[in-house]
């Protein structure tokens, strides 16, 4: 990440691309949550911190908004609420349901296709988002063919949180992962539309973890390993 700065709505973005990056006309933007474009000119749509991605091209705003607004290739944690000839209708937590095809599985064909029920979590990939149609997810990457961690969430406990500590859990340095990982085996799944679903071998790690977790938003990393600490000495 680079160039991070604060946003409110209306600035303008400067999203110039130097010459050895290959310059702007030959350079694909791609803009995320909290930006919109008029013509030639970018904005901000949502206060929030500004971030972009060099090698991507990639620019979005991170914003602690109340509802998720889905974006191309950000992963999320959905329930199936609905079924219809062509897939399923999950519920992502945004203004509309994301609809997940049949065949957006890993080695899904017509003969050999999951069949998830209502009420089933899923970890998954947003493929379709704009303001005119229904988001689309896929249950693994399109582009590879694998299923790389996304499809069906069996067993565990799925929870909210802020979209801002989703944002902040899906990064690899993220420290209360971290400092939970080196004391206690658990599988964890995190969207950033504020879901988060954990597998851990007992419901008292499970409440242990999901503690952790949701008292980690606000503090520093040293922080986060004192506080998991403190919870296992209680245990």
């Amino acid at each position: 990440m680079t160039d991070v700065r604060v946003v409110v709505p209306g600035d303008i973005i400067d999203t110039s691309i130097s010459a050895e990056d290959g310059g702007e006309e030959t350079t694909v933007l791609r803009l995320g949550p909290g930006l919109a474009q008029a013509g030639e000119e970018i904005s901000a749509s949502a206060a929030g911190v500004l971030h972009n991605k060099e090698e991507t091209h990639q620019w979005w705003v991170v914003s602690n908004r109340r509802r998720y607004v889905a974006a191309e290739g950000e992963p999320v944690v959905g329930v199936v609420v609905g079924r219809h000839g062509e897939g399923y209708r999950v519920d992502i937590g945004s203004a509309q349901d994301a609809l997940l095809p049949l065949l957006a599985f890993e080695g899904a064909t017509r003969r050999n296709k999951p069949n998830l029920t209502i009420g089933a979590v899923v970890y998954a990939r947003v493929v379709v988002a704009n303001s005119v149609m229904d988001p689309e997810i896929e249950c693994y990457n399109s582009n590879t063919g694998k299923s790389e961690g996304y499809g069906e969430l069996t067993g565990g406990f799925m929870f909210k949180c802020s979209l801002g500590l989703a944002r902040h859990l899906i990064s690899a340095k993220a420290p209360v992962l971290n400092a939970l990982g080196t004391q206690i085996p658990f599988e964890t799944a995190v969207g950033v539309n504020g879901r988060v679903w954990i597998n851990t071998e007992s419901p008292e790690t499970t409440v242990l973890v999901v503690n952790a977790i949701k008292n980690s938003e606000y503090l520093t990393a040293k922080q986060c390993r004192q506080m998991v600490k403190e919870l296992l000495d209680k245990q």
